[in-house]
């Protein structure tokens, strides 16, 4: 059977990388995160105190990049591939609030997402690739066949991503986690480089009301008529 290129985007908080997992597990699909990526140098300059609440030396980061080795390893425990930095495990580290307050300020340098775009891209060039991110249909794959964009209210999502700290026993407020999904919406939308944007052809999926199974059911019927129709 033919294989195909699916890209998932849309707001932080949606779900995303839990239906991509699935679909691509269901599939015998390679998934890749491209949100893990940036999430993955941001902690890198976060470590090497390239950015804090003071301060954010872009051009350190930039000149460290070739520094930054991000690789995916595949858990059979788990199920899925977890985000390496550098040759170490850093999955749970790059999930923090703290990682995601300062994500979409990292992804808004046009030295960085190059970089990134560019290991995406080879890392499907095979096809049969599940990827989720921001620009995945509009930058990543412009060419993918089926296109994806996930939304949901502001308030669904901080729930969702409050319940999903609070299980990891991370100690953090609904009130700041609503604050970093609106700031996070409108950092990635008004961004110059790659802004968030549904691509003109992708399929919008508003899953505020949609269940975890049903959401999967829905995109699963979707990935089988694109494969079908090729």
């Amino acid at each position: 059977m033919k294989k195909i290129t699916i890209a998932i985007d849309g707001f932080s908080s949606t779900g995303k990388s839990t239906v991509a997992k699935q679909l691509a597990k269901a599939l015998g699909y390679v998934y890749v995160d491209s949100g893990a990526m940036y999430r993955a140098v941001t902690y890198y300059a976060m470590q090497n105190d390239i950015i804090s609440n003071d301060s954010f030396n872009v051009e350190k980061l930039i000149s460290e990049l070739n520094e930054v080795k991000i690789c995916f390893k595949y858990n059979d425990r788990l199920g899925f591939a977890e985000v390496y930095l550098n040759g170490i495990n850093v999955e749970k580290e790059v999930r923090t609030l703290e990682v995601s307050q300062w994500v979409s300020k990292v992804a808004e340098i046009s030295e960085v997402r190059k970089m990134l775009v560019r290991q995406q891209q080879q890392m499907g060039q095979e096809k049969g690739v599940v990827m989720d991110g921001r620009d995945i249909g509009t930058v990543v794959f412009p060419d993918a066949e089926l296109k994806l964009f996930m939304t949901a209210s502001a308030e669904t999502r901080a729930k969702r991503r409050y319940k999903e700290l609070l299980e990891r026993n991370e100690k953090v407020s609904y009130e700041d986690v609503l604050s970093n999904v609106e700031s996070r919406d409108l950092i990635d939308s008004t961004r110059e480089d790659s802004p968030l944007i549904k691509a003109d052809d992708a399929i919008e999926i508003d899953n505020s009301n949609l269940n975890l199974e049903e959401q999967f059911e829905k995109l699963y019927n979707l990935a089988q008529n694109a494969i079908n129709h090729q």
